[in-house]
């Protein structure tokens, strides 16, 4: 049984009155009530996955994916538990994702893997394809009377743009041109408008070129809030009052626009909403909502408020609930729940659901700040379910092998016979004992492509929650026995402009040297330990007293052991590298080295590159670089010419354009330059910088998307 099954969430959705929600996690689903009532759960199926479960639009059915016919296939379950299971598609070979059901009951619009934008009749199962491009699909929304499907699609030139698309004639238009990013459509309630956040604000944190370490623009809250009414002569219901509308609400009153009969009173409609659309001029006819921009993501409309989240700025920044109240009065973006992870308005937009952390609460859709989440908190504490390894390891299996045939950026496989791999390997699944033979009989037929860049990694691993983890002193050591302790042969070096880094002995108050020996430690003798780490388990930031011999007088010290030597072997042997080169460079030539091309080594190369910006020479080093993605940030840096030059009366010349390196450049590789790393080799080389020297890249340069 799994103890711990939220941590297999991947989807929660409510149902129209937010009165339950679907689960899904690990591929099974569950329907949970969120204050009491049955719990349900659809996890008798074998050798089965369930993906993205949402509720049908009058709460009776769940629509979701299945696997069972080894396609992803739309099926509708009933949210009761009780009945059949009903297939709704039957023409699956390529991953789909989530369908999101219109007010009525009729349609699913959902996209796939290719990013296609499909409107699916969920009456005969016909899929009709409503996109024109395949650069990109976001989300998507229904029209209030179900005739229309608002959904984001990326235009050629990467800007998100929204398109409005009529399910009853197929006709289409863009609502945003693709001159801005426009993102998160909802329509109002009656029908009159629709909503969305577009990234319009373009106000940076930095406003110049000059300064230390060639600072870059950085925008900072850029979304704001639109809408556009759908027909003309709608009347915002954000613009401030004047005397003419005045006028034309008293007559409205009075019942001269209304039935005619003067007693102020409307003749009894259809509660139905009926959406028009002008589609001329519509794109004149957008409008900012006036509240102030900021960094927003996902929108909720319902007749009163927009509920919508709200990032901070900088490092560690939360993302809040927001609401603005609908009207012309005091208009302005207010908290309603702090430091969330995520949110969904209910269909009938009297609710919301609030991701927290793990947890799940379900609050009013009000207009006030909710300042205590506990009595609104989804009760999930008892829910656990049963798992057979052996069926679930024979769907993941199946799984890999589909989502490599998707994915995979050659669709004829490097000319090996998909199909049949799968029938080759399966077999040997009733074979497998442990996820990781698992991922071993995975990467068998994984590695019939010949493709480097492709690995498994993960899943249910067998961990010891026993694992002690051992401390490191920051040095290398060797049994010495005539002296009764462990000789210190090497303490670790990094640079001493970065005191944080040093190893736990390379501290001058300490006066710890190579060569002294460690005798006792917290009191126990060295020696009687194998190793010196068997006395220092557990103690990682820990204060240890150590007894330190030199020349036959001994001494005590207090250190704290460090918990990483990988890190401070790396530093010792990157600063070692970089002593080196400027010694035998006479200070001329400048040597940095890249571990990875991930967020941390940009931090990396601000740190190194920038002091020597203004050498003669630059040598590069990529070897035993793992890989990321930032080699073209990089790479634009190294290209920067200098074309002009600045001279005050004193001080040396400094240039345009600000910190372009002038001198020669060469970069290192070898067989272990990975990925990335061998991305910015070959662009390195390409585009002019310099010479590549070394050894044979490792080749992979194929990876799923």
């Amino acid at each position: 049984w799994d103890e711990n099954p939220s941590r297999y969430i991947t989807a929660v959705h409510p149902d129209p009155k937010g009165e339950r929600i679907v689960i899904t996690a690990r591929g099974r689903l569950f329907i949970a009530p969120v204050e009491s009532g049955r719990f349900v759960s659809f996890t008798d199926m074998n050798n089965v996955r369930f993906r993205d479960a949402v509720f049908s639009h009058d709460g009776e059915n769940i629509y979701a994916l299945s696997d069972e016919s080894k396609e992803f296939e739309f099926v509708s379950l009933p949210a009761d538990g009780i009945g059949a299971q009903k297939g709704i598609t039957n023409d699956g070979n390529l991953l789909r994702y989530q369908g999101i059901p219109s007010p009525d009951g009729k349609w699913l619009a959902y996209d796939d893997l290719q990013s296609n934008m499909y409107v699916l009749n969920i009456a005969n199962g016909v899929s009709t394809k409503i996109s024109k491009n395949q650069e990109g699909i976001g989300d998507f929304s229904w029209s209030p009377d179900s005739k229309w499907v608002a959904f984001v699609q990326v235009a050629v030139n990467t800007m998100a743009q929204i398109r409005i698309h009529n399910v009853d004639n197929g006709s289409a238009f863009d609502l945003t041109t693709d001159r801005a990013n426009s993102v998160n459509p909802r329509w109002s309630p009656d029908g009159k408008f629709i909503y969305f956040l577009s990234d319009r604000n373009f106000v940076s944190l930095v406003g110049s070129p000059w300064g230390s370490r060639q600072p870059e623009p950085y925008l900072d809250a850029s979304e704001k809030i639109y809408h556009v009414s759908l027909e003309k002569g709608t009347r915002s219901p954000f613009r401030e009052n004047d005397e003419l509308y005045e006028d034309e609400k008293k007559d409205e009153e009075n019942g001269k626009n209304g039935n005619g009969n003067g007693n102020g009173k409307e003749d009894k409609k259809d509660n139905g909403v009926s959406v028009t659309i002008d589609q001329d001029g519509i794109q004149q006819r957008i409008v900012e909502v006036p509240i102030k921009p900021g960094n927003y993501n996902g929108l909720g409309v319902t007749k009163k408020a927009i509920y919508l989240s709200s990032r901070e700025t900088g490092i560690g920044a939360k993302r809040h609930l927001m609401f603005v109240k609908i009207g012309n009065e005091d208009v302005e973006i207010k908290k309603m729940v702090g430091d969330i992870n995520g949110f969904e308005l209910t269909q009938d937009g009297k609710k919301i659901l609030v991701r927290k952390g793990r947890n799940y609460h379900m609050i009013s859709a009000g207009t006030s700040a909710v300042n205590d989440l506990s009595k609104s908190k989804i009760n999930l504490s008892g829910w656990r379910f049963p798992i057979k390894p052996i069926e679930d390891w024979k769907q993941i299996f199946t799984d890999a092998w589909r989502m490599e045939r998707d994915y995979f950026y050659d669709p004829n496989m490097h000319g090996v016979d998909w199909d049949a791999m799968h029938e080759k390997y399966f077999p040997l699944v009733d074979r497998v004992t442990t996820r990781n033979e698992l991922s071993d009989l995975i990467g068998r037929y994984v590695g019939e492509l010949s493709a480097l860049h492709t690995s498994v990694r993960g899943g249910d691993q067998r961990s010891d929650n026993k694992n002690i983890p051992v401390a490191t002193l920051g040095a290398e050591f060797s049994r010495d026995e005539a002296n009764n302790g462990f000789k210190i042969d090497y303490i670790y070096k990094v640079d001493p402009d970065y005191p944080h880094e040093k190893s736990p002995l390379d501290d001058p108050y300490l006066d710890v040297q190579v060569g002294d020996v460690i005798t006792k430690v917290n009191g126990a003798d060295a020696l009687s330990a194998l190793d010196i780490g068997e006395h220092i388990r557990n103690q990682i930031d820990k204060q240890v007293r150590i007894t330190i011999k030199r020349d036959q007088v001994s001494r005590d010290i207090i250190v704290k052991p460090a918990g990483n030597e990988y890190n401070l072997r790396y530093r010792d042997w990157e600063y070692g590298k970089r002593l080196e080169v400027d010694q035998k460079g006479s200070n001329d030539i400048g040597y940095f080295h890249l571990r990875a091309m991930g967020s941390n080594d940009i931090s990396q190369f601000y740190r190194e590159f920038y002091p020597i910006f203004n050498r003669k020479g630059l040598i590069i080093d990529v070897r035993y670089n793992f890989g990321g993605n930032i080699d073209s940030f990089i790479l634009e840096k190294l290209l920067r010419k200098a074309w002009m030059y600045w001279k005050t009366r004193s001080g040396d010349p400094y240039w345009n354009m600000q910190y372009a390196f002038r001198g020669h450049m060469v970069v290192l590789v070898n067989e272990n330059t990975y990925s990335d790393g061998e991305a910015f080799a070959d662009g390195f080389k390409k585009l002019g910088l310099g010479t590549a020297i070394g050894t044979r890249t490792w080749g992979g340069e194929i990876w799923l998307s």
